[in-house]
């Protein structure tokens, strides 16, 4: 009888099927741990999968996007919502702003938000890189196209107005915050959100 032969599996690149999207997740969540979301590469990400970088783009569209679904669970893609959010005109951002993150967040019931601020809470790390993320590219962009003056300070202005409000609806639950219906509130922090981007800060 002849010797079997056994088989060795075949290394190298995984092909570019389904399970490609899931080993991608789970290398972002291992290089955005280690190295932060500004030191992570795409390249970087798709070595650790065993894939190929164009596969990020592909999957997810971009690091961002990847970033987001991988390690903060975004229940959207950052690219998409500032795209969809700079179609209208720029008088009326802040209320577009205020619809878009209570309609996002509200289809979840509010406990995607409450865990990552509970995770910001706990982990250092996380909140560095959560920073980073919505800071550079969420507010960042959108106030730079449509701020001609301060637009870190204005960014950051934005950003506490958003992640205080997800706080004290979704988290703290103040009455009657956390029971306002979503136009009531585009109504009265809309303008708010307004100034912060294009009004005066003086």
């Amino acid at each position: 009888m002849a010797d079997e032969v056994q088989q060795t599996p075949k290394r190298g690149r995984r092909p570019g099927g389904t399970d490609t999207r899931a080993a991608l997740l789970a290398a972002a969540r291992e290089v955005f741990s280690e190295q932060g979301y500004d030191g992570a590469t795409v390249r970087a990400i798709a070595a650790r999968a065993g894939v190929d970088a164009a596969m990020v783009n592909h999957w997810f569209g971009g690091k961002e996007a990847l970033f987001g679904e991988a390690v903060l669970q975004l229940p959207f893609n950052p690219k998409e919502i500032i795209a969809h959010l700079l179609e209208g005109g720029i008088d009326d951002l802040g209320t577009r702003i205020i619809r878009a993150f209570l309609t996002t967040w509200d289809a979840q019931g509010g406990g995607v938000f409450a865990a990552l601020i509970r995770s910001v809470a706990a982990h250092e790390q996380v909140a560095n890189v959560l920073r980073e993320f919505f800071l550079k590219n969420v507010f960042a962009q959108l106030a730079g196209k449509v701020a001609d003056d301060r637009t870190d300070l204005r960014a950051n202005l934005v950003a506490s107005q958003m992640i205080g409000l997800g706080v004290v609806r979704y988290v703290a639950k103040f009455d009657p915050l956390a029971d306002s219906d979503v136009e009531t509130l585009v109504r009265a922090i809309g303008p708010n959100v307004q100034r912060y981007l294009t009004g005066s800060l003086d």
